[in-house]
């Protein structure tokens, strides 16, 4: 019975949002039921209207949970990463007073609506016009000029910046000092691009900080392979390198003008640092055992064998190859606790100092070495900051591990280098940790509560909860990187929960501390048993990828699908990790729409590389079949993985489909129209007649009845996807009309023809002979 003046409990319960609707109808009396009498039943709402009301207040409920203070602050990172996003959706550079003002009016929007709840869309809006500021601003820092045509003999002096160690070939990354093309003479320094990445013959690299002079083959650098491909021309742009080629000969050293900069030695100095750990770790442990220690310690992932370096990436651990946020949290972590549990056997010290924050102090330090000694690439800056964030909240008291840290963390990423938003290495880490720390505070409290049963505290005792706790933590990161490494390398890992189960205990436990023991122990020359103990971890490890990966069904083969289906997946896992109320659930309704927008997608039925030195077709038995012209080897793995075959690039039957002579090739479509590639003039008479698309090698003669599409054109739409429609082609460009970004500027060429309809016919073609492309490694977008 409810009290006098005190609301009944249903309406008690309503107002809190736990009750849909008010009852209808009389309510219950006292003394009603098995006493009194047969109990009212309560009716239901009979009007659409109360159930719209009802609902409505129920969703307000939630929305006012959702906007309590201190829950909006994530958010702040979405925003600013979605103002970046926008900034690279520009089909031209947006001028800095342009995102500035918008910035500008943004806060100011902030300041009038401070008193009302439009504040928290202003707010919102003010965090994406950061991010596209921050990223103006970082282009403009970055700009440097691109390579606009191939050089063929290019004359280069400048000091070594960078070089890595692969498979069958060494490169460095070169900072030009003159550039002189081989028929133009010198070019001027507003002209040059100021990097230049070469590939040289294995074995011959010279030392970072060195002077040296080389020949070599240049071509701007690549650019998307099909529409919505990866671009690594952007790639290179923020990363100061405007060309990419292969040395013609020997690299020659030569004096330099001058000394080499303050950076320039550093960099110098930590790479002999490096260079002397890896000859100790692979003079002591040789193969891949060798290669794999070294990455771990070194960062140098370039020595790893082809075939071990596949069954890392499709057994899901080779995250394990590059120095990220596991391996930030390894080393920061062993120093904590090994320090921490040292000072702590001085009764003195633990009762009379604040020993958890020195230990918190000291693997910071720890952290930072790490971070020197691996070269300091964006992922591992990017770890670096995650854990430097979190040993500050130990010396600060503050809990360490949450949404708000993370958010920290990419907030001082995208600000400081806006463009790791758009590499698959930020995306699937962040995507991954998201995952984590949200699950972390909303299920997995209860692993380190007390156990209540005999059995729990004996299962507690035998490791069972880290084995949960690793389970879970693989099953959770693994579907959360799922739609990134689907959209970014078409495949996905079935098995990779049971690979990293099998092998993660081993490289935390194990791998990882006897590694950097070994290093501690190095400079007394302790170190070559400690490098063997490593490789008996690392070859139990390399055991687990390679089993995993021979299983059947080991490589989920995903088609590529548009990033329409990225976005909207990318949206639902944000709401489903940072709210709290029954409104997360929307995200798992957006991850339904990502599903069903990826599913969608349709395959093309011709492809073509932006130079025209690559073809596609899909026969009649819908696979592709691939004509490399030129150099581009690239190309046919970027389209067979992208079509989900399984076959090698270079296997025989992939070209199989195309008849060639001397005058050109003609593949046939599923409903027998012919694809030729014309190579002479000859060959035009034969195939304008009877093919449906040419692509030209040379000048089209005029009144082609065939859709004709040549390098000039090439040069204007870049890579091209055409798809079947009755007699015509659907055409899809890697380029927008009137695209103009500085890694990607419009070709100078005077005669840029649109893309013809079925019919047409492009005159202008490009006579000059194709560009080399430096053909890309596959670590260069791998996630990190």
């Amino acid at each position: 019975m409810a009290e006098p003046g005190r609301a009944p409990d249903w309406a008690r319960e309503r107002a809190r949002g736990r009750v849909g609707v008010l009852p209808v109808g009389p309510r219950p009396q006292p003394g009603a039921g098995a006493a009194g009498g047969r109990a009212l039943p309560m009716p239901l709402p009979v009007r659409l209207g109360d159930l719209a009301h009802a609902a409505g207040r129920r969703i307000a409920g939630w929305a006012a949970v959702e906007v309590e203070p201190g829950r909006l602050f994530p958010w702040l990172a979405i925003g600013v990463a979605a103002g970046i996003v926008l900034y690279f959706a520009a089909e031209t550079e947006p001028a800095s007073w342009a995102a500035a003002t918008a910035l500008a009016a943004a806060l100011g929007l902030v300041v009038a609506t401070r008193r009302r709840a439009a504040v928290f869309a202003a707010i919102g809006i003010a965090a994406v016009a950061t991010g596209f500021l921050a990223a103006t601003v970082r282009g403009r820092v970055v700009d440097a000029p691109v390579l606009r045509q191939p050089a063929f003999g290019a004359k280069l002096t400048g000091f070594v910046e960078k070089r890595e160690e692969r498979e069958r070939s060494d490169r460095i990354v070169l900072r030009v000092g003159s550039f002189e093309m081989p028929r133009g003479g010198p070019v001027a320094a507003d002209a040059r691009p100021q990097r230049v990445r070469v590939s040289v013959r294995k074995g011959t690299a010279p030392p970072v900080g060195a002077h040296v002079a080389l020949t070599a083959r240049l071509s701007p650098p690549l650019a998307p392979l099909r529409p919505g491909g990866y671009d690594f021309s952007r790639d290179l742009w923020f990363h100061g390198i405007g060309a990419s080629g292969f040395a013609l000969g020997a690299v020659r050293p030569t004096p330099a003008p001058g000394p080499p900069d303050l950076g320039l030695r550093a960099a110098a100095a930590i790479d002999d640092l490096r260079e002397s750990i890896d000859a100790r770790i692979r003079a002591a442990l040789p193969g891949d055992a060798g290669a794999i220690a070294s990455a771990l310690i070194t960062g140098k992932r370039d020595a790893i064998s082809a075939s071990v370096n596949d069954a890392m990436y499709v057994s899901s651990l080779a995250h394990v190859l590059s120095i990220s946020g596991y391996h930030m949290a390894v080393v920061a972590g062993l120093v904590f606790v090994v320090l921490r549990a040292g000072l702590a056997l001085v009764p003195r010290l633990a009762l009379t100092r604040p020993i958890k924050k020195w230990a918190a102090g000291a693997a910071l330090v720890a952290a930072a070495f790490y971070l020197i000694l691996s070269g300091a690439e964006v992922a591992t800056q990017r770890a670096f900051v995650m854990t430097a964030i979190v040993l500050f909240g130990v010396m600060l008291d503050r809990r360490a591990v949450t949404l708000r840290t993370l958010a920290v963390a990419a907030l001082a990423v995208m600000l400081l280098t806006p463009e790791a938003v758009v590499h698959p290495s930020f995306q699937m880490s962040f995507a991954a940790t998201l995952a984590l720390v949200a699950v972390y505070e909303k299920g997995l409290p209860w692993l380190a509560a007390a156990p209540r049963s005999r059995l729990a505290a004996r299962l507690a005792l035998w490791g069972a909860r880290e084995v949960v706790a690793l389970l879970v933590a693989s099953l959770v990161a693994g579907l959360a990187t799922t739609i990134f490494a689907a959209y970014h390398f078409h495949r996905v890992a079935p098995y990779g929960v049971l690979a990293n189960l099998g092998a993660m205990p081993v490289v935390s436990g194990f791998v990882m501390p006897v590694g950097i023991v070994a290093l501690v122990a190095m400079p007394f020359g302790f170190d070559g048993p400690l490098w063997r103990l490593m490789g008996a971890g690392i070859d139990w490890m390399t055991v687990v990828a390679q089993w995993v990966a021979a299983l059947p069904g080991a490589v989920g083969r995903v088609p590529a699908f548009g990033a329409d289906a990225l976005l909207v997946a990318t949206a639902g896992l944000v709401v489903v990790a940072l709210l709290r109320t029954p409104l997360r659930w929307t995200g798992a309704v957006l991850l339904g729409v990502a599903m069903l927008l990826a599913g969608a997608s349709e395959k093309p039925d011709v492809l073509i590389a932006p130079s025209g030195e690559a073809v596609a077709v899909r026969g009649a038995d819908g696979r592709l079949t691939v004509l490399r012209i030129g150099s581009l080897n690239f190309a046919a793995r970027d389209w067979l993985s992208g079509d989900a075959d399984a076959r090698p690039p270079d296997g025989p039957d992939v070209a199989a489909g195309f008849a060639c002579d001397p005058s050109g090739c003609v593949a046939r479509l599923s409903d027998g129209a012919a694809v030729a590639v014309a190579r002479t003039a000859e060959s035009f008479a034969d195939d304008c007649a009877r093919a449906a698309l040419i692509v030209a090698l040379r000048d089209p003669p005029e009144g082609c009845r065939a859709t004709v599409i040549d390098r000039a054109m090439l040069k204007d739409t870049g890579a091209l996807a055409l798809r079947r429609t009755g007699d015509g082609f659907a055409v899809t460009r890697a380029r927008a009309p009137g695209y103009d970004r500085p890694w990607s500027p419009t070709p100078t060429a005077a005669a840029r023809p649109a893309v013809p309809s079925a019919g047409g016919t492009a005159a202008g073609a490009s006579r000059s002979a194709p560009p080399p492309d430096a053909t890309p490694a596959i670590e260069d977008i791998e996630p990190d």
